[in-house]
């Protein structure tokens, strides 16, 4: 339905947010990995938006930076005085010349809206509703604007200030939330007023002016757990509550395993393939991909990583952006990967540390290993051949290359290349002398003794 009609979306994003304390604009405070702003912006562009404005607060570059490089169409209009939500959507007056069927006014501080509750809104216009206002059953609806309904359509929103005793039993709530027809929009937020307590300008008012012109209003209704607003810290949490579940949920839908869900943690962007296992208490950062079959221990926390079918991580493993699992690759207990390529097969099972670097397949990591990988000044390569074996305790001073099949002795240092098949070994010579320990001891004793013995 909506591929044939234009959609113009205008995010309100001016809000300072001080109850957040913070010196970051509420908007740029995250969810899942990613800025409220980013979550506005992401639902109205999957909900066929074509032309989105965001509104910001004057001498706000950040909020503006974000938008676009999240959205680099993005227009950016300037709220310069906060006199209400439909002063805000006025903002982007240029916008709103009629050129669009559809216009949303969405939030950027209610992040957790479905695009599919926007394309509901879009839907509404396409049915022959002037304005569309979203609106939600609230547990407790003190303080909420209500929505007066008659006969299927949306009569009156009035806040809870103004309502009457008979209206305060209403339930279903004002969300903020707004579509309205294109070809309407601008006339409809011009004839808005400032007659009330605040002298400011509502967006909730559009629905009386266009009743005063018999034009049609309806209501839609979500859920309140998705149209729930961000303005402190504890809103904060509650978002991230909410977001976490539905991607546990969403997880496991898709056929991963998830042992302890309450106890993972995703970013906006984590994808788990099918029949993958994550067990307890991990976090997935921005930017993983995990394949079919994977597994993924316990106290995990991966960031810009790429998990192969099959592989494991963990238990306590750590993936940090540009590692690569290949296919059935072990990642152990207490290893740490980064800018590396594991190869498949390969095995890093635990306590090392693997950076800038290529390991080939089937090639053995032993404990203790780790890659020199940085000067103070720059970074080098390490690269290790198919079949390799790198024994504990290990230092690979990079730039340097252990070539296939190729073995390196236990507690080495190694500063050259090794050819293929060859084994290299680079520590100190082991030195004997018979009875020194027993002489350094009785010395050590009769020392002691004596100090005791010496009156101060």
């Amino acid at each position: 339905m909506q591929s044939d009609r234009s959609c113009l979306a205008i995010i309100l994003a001016a809000g300072e947010g001080t109850r957040m304390k913070s010196r970051r604009p509420k908007v740029l405070h995250e969810i899942g990995g990613c800025s409220l702003l980013a979550h506005a912006l992401a639902a109205v562009a999957e909900a066929g938006a074509d032309t989105v404005v965001v509104v910001i607060g004057p001498d706000r570059p950040d909020v503006a930076s974000e938008a676009r490089a999240l959205l680099p169409s993005a227009a950016i209009a300037i709220q310069a005085e906060r006199r209400g939500t439909a002063h805000a959507v006025l903002a982007a007056r240029e916008a709103l010349s009629g050129k669009h069927d559809d216009i949303l006014v969405a939030f950027a501080d209610t992040p957790l809206v479905r695009p599919q509750t926007f394309l509901d809104l879009r839907h509404a216009l396409a049915e022959g509703a002037s304005v569309a206002a979203l609106g939600f059953e609230a547990q407790d609806p003190a303080g909420y604007g209500r929505f007066v309904t008659r006969d299927g359509e949306l009569v009156a929103i009035v806040e809870h200030k103004d309502a009457t005793e008979a209206q305060r039993t209403i339930r279903l709530c004002n969300a903020g939330l707004m579509a309205l027809d294109g070809s309407q929009a601008l006339s409809i937020l011009e004839a808005i007023g400032s007659a009330n307590a605040q002298g400011e300008f509502y967006l909730t008012d559009a629905v009386g002016v266009a009743r005063e012109r018999g034009l049609k209003a309806v209501a839609l209704q979500a859920a309140e757990s998705e149209v729930q607003g961000v303005n402190d810290r504890a809103q904060l949490a509650a978002a991230e509550a909410e977001f976490q579940r539905r991607k546990r949920l969403e997880a496991m839908k898709q056929g991963a395993t998830l042992i302890a869900p309450e106890t993972v943690f995703f970013s906006f962007d984590t994808r788990l393939g099918q029949d993958v296992l994550v067990e307890p208490n991990v976090v997935f950062g921005p930017g993983v991909t995990v394949a079919d079959g994977a597994v993924i221990h316990a106290f995990s926390h991966l960031e810009g990583a790429d998990v192969g079918p099959g592989a494991t991580v963990g238990p306590y493993g750590r993936l940090r952006p540009g590692a690569k699992l290949g296919a059935n690759a072990k990642v152990g207990n207490f290893v740490e990967i980064k800018a590396a390529d594991i190869g498949e097969g390969a095995k890093v099972s635990h306590l090392t540390y693997i950076g800038d670097a290529s390991v080939g397949a089937d090639a053995n990591i032993g404990a203790g290993t780790i890659t020199c990988n940085y000067d103070g000044f720059f970074k080098y390569k390490t690269v290790i051949g198919a079949g390799a074996f790198v024994g504990s305790n290990s230092a690979l001073v990079a730039p340097v290359t252990i070539g296939d099949r190729a073995i390196i002795g236990s507690g080495s240092v190694i500063t050259k290349d090794v050819p293929a098949d060859a084994l290299a070994i680079g520590r100190g010579r082991q030195i004997e002398r018979e009875g020194w320990a027993k002489t350094f001891r009785d010395k050590a004793m009769a020392k002691k003794s004596a100090a005791k013995k010496t009156p101060e």
